[in-house]
């Protein structure tokens, strides 16, 4: 079995999960707590200024504070939700010559399947697969998405438009609640990238030693997470400790990303996550990251600029952190937003 403990033995489509192993083999292994995590009615926004101004303000407390919550009433309706999760479940569930179609370790490639992180890559390998697509403007990249499950276009695509208006109105109250205005990115925004992956955690026979994705934060500025069942956790930034994410019905999760804490000059963090596996049922995420466009580069808003508060990051952009993937390896710490942080003794 020791030809199972090199990272190099899992070829693309050979990996673990793909292949059902009734154990974890080494280069799995990682060697809790539930969060309290702030719940926004988004519907409130809606009820007048006086109530607006609460949300806002719930919505400041949470970016700086966690990085992280959940909304509810936000527009979608369940029946988009369920059918992405189901398409999303249709096409996991196809046969491995189907997938590879869409195999690549590329990740400049706007539409690829893949396990762990980069396959045969990683010196540690993660227990999911995933496809990851360009998903705005949705006319340019649908064509490219796959067509088997027969409806996965149409139900994901459906999603993937929902999602992205929803980002715009998130965008606007994250930047209103820095003092920004609510208009300072959001044309740049909705005229800027997204990009659609979805997840799957099969069954794990050890899911104590072993990750579905390792700790990391979103490159992005704004990213919004389906789920089908608990396996999210993040790192509480008051006790730094793991606690998983509750599960909602109905509910989108909202992660601030890299690009928003470079905005904020740090007032905002981004949050830290990872996924975690269970040993009876598979987990599928629909995660959607937003950013501006491929080589449009995100800096400090100059008004939270002073000389008491001088910017502490370089300017960056989606196409600055796909070069430092292809570069680095996530699972041995490596962190984009570190990267872009100035030392303050220059």
């Amino acid at each position: 079995m020791d030809d199972e403990k090199s990272s190099s033995s899992f070829s693309m489509g050979k990996s673990a999960q793909e292949r059902g192993l009734p154990y974890v083999p080494e280069c799995y292994f990682d060697s809790m707590d539930v969060a309290t995590v702030p719940t926004i009615d988004f519907g409130r926004l809606k009820q007048g200024p006086d109530e607006r101004k609460l949300v806002i303000e719930e919505i400041r407390t949470a970016c700086r504070q966690l990085g992280f919550f959940q909304i509810v009433n936000h527009g979608i309706c369940q029946t988009v939700l369920d059918e992405a999760l189901l398409s999303a479940s249709e096409f996991f569930n196809l046969p491995g010559s189907e997938k590879a179609k869409f195999m690549s370790n590329d990740v400049h490639n706007p539409v690829r399947y893949g396990t762990s992180l980069k396959d045969g890559l990683d010196t540690i390998q993660f227990w999911r697969a995933f496809l990851k697509h360009y998903a705005h403007p949705l006319a340019d990249w649908i064509k490219y998405w796959p067509n088997n499950p027969s409806n996965y276009r149409e139900t994901m695509g459906k999603y993937s438009s929902e999602v992205k208006k929803l980002n715009t109105e998130i965008t606007e109250t994250i930047t209103e609640s820095l003092g920004i205005g609510p208009n300072y990115i959001s044309k740049k925004m909705e005229d800027g990238m997204q990009v659609i992956t979805v997840n799957c955690y099969p069954p794990c026979p050890n899911p104590e030693i072993a990750l579905g994705l390792p700790p990391h934060s979103d490159y992005s500025c704004l990213t919004i997470v389906l789920q089908s069942c608990p396996g999210l956790e993040i790192m509480h930034t008051g006790d730094s400790k793991w606690k998983q994410v509750p599960q909602l019905h109905g509910a989108l999760q909202v992660h601030v990303g890299d690009h928003f804490e470079v905005l904020s000059n740090g007032l905002y963090k981004s949050v830290v996550h990872r996924a975690t596996l269970n040993r009876d049922r598979t987990r599928i995420s629909i995660v959607s990251l937003h950013s501006l466009g491929l080589e449009e580069k995100m800096g400090t808003a100059k008004e939270l600029v002073s000389e008491e508060n001088p910017g502490r990051y370089k300017k960056s952009s989606f196409k600055d952190f796909l070069n430092f993937l292809a570069n680095n390896d996530l699972a041995e710490g490596k962190s984009f937003i570190n990267t872009l942080k100035v030392d303050e003794k220059q």
